[in-house]
């Protein structure tokens, strides 16, 4: 999952950025609206985290601007405002939650979980949440790499079936044989399960 955090305190930035870095978010930081609105135009997000008072203009300004231009990208505002008026602005503008200044970054973490609760794929050890791409073994998370995550995911969904040589590729960013077998022999390797060759017609993650 990928976020964008604008925020001009570069501490709060900073200690946000390593804390949500380490449950497997990715996240870009802007401090003030020129910049997030580049990285908005040049990237694609699953969530905006926006201050709302900026030293170069408003979050809630900058919402409005987003969504002029056709951005749904969900939004949960930072703020040390208790306005009324600007809470229901940031709702009327589609903003999903607040948070209020000060808070403790577990609070942050839970409120984007319970907005973005997705159904965690279990397969026997080995536990898959398919927002973040991130596996699990016995709660500790495993270093999959991004097209590994792919292949297994593309496999896990399709579990009991025979996935084509061909849609595996999908997955893959230099599509070849290879690479293919590549990833395979890895993700077997790091989740220590069983992904069976079927000859001339594809891979199969059976059913446990």
């Amino acid at each position: 999952m990928k976020i964008l955090l604008l925020e001009d305190d570069h501490i709060l930035s900073e200690t946000l950025q390593i804390f949500l870095s380490r449950e497997g978010y990715s996240v870009d930081i802007a401090s003030n609206i020129e910049e997030a609105e580049s990285l908005s135009f040049d990237h694609t997000y699953d969530l905006y985290l926006l201050d709302i008072n900026l030293p170069d203009g408003n979050g809630l300004e900058l919402l409005s601007s987003l969504r002029f231009a056709e951005d749904e990208t969900p939004t949960i505002f930072i703020t040390a405002l208790t306005d009324m008026n600007s809470m229901a602005k940031g709702f009327e503008l589609g903003a999903m939650d607040y948070i209020k200044k000060p808070f403790d970054p577990t609070e942050l973490l839970i409120r984007i979980q319970a907005k973005f609760k997705q159904n965690i794929l279990i397969y026997g050890h080995v536990s898959y949440d398919p927002h973040s791409r991130i596996s699990r073994i016995d709660g500790k998370i495993i270093d999959l790499a991004n097209v590994q995550s792919k292949v297994f995911e593309k496999l896990l969904l399709n579990c009991g079936e025979i996935v084509t040589k061909e849609a595996l590729y999908e997955c893959l960013e230099q599509p070849s044989d290879a690479a293919l077998r590549v990833a395979l022999t890895k993700i077997k390797q790091k989740l220590r399960i069983n992904i069976k060759n079927i000859r001339g017609r594809g891979y199969l993650l059976e059913k446990l």
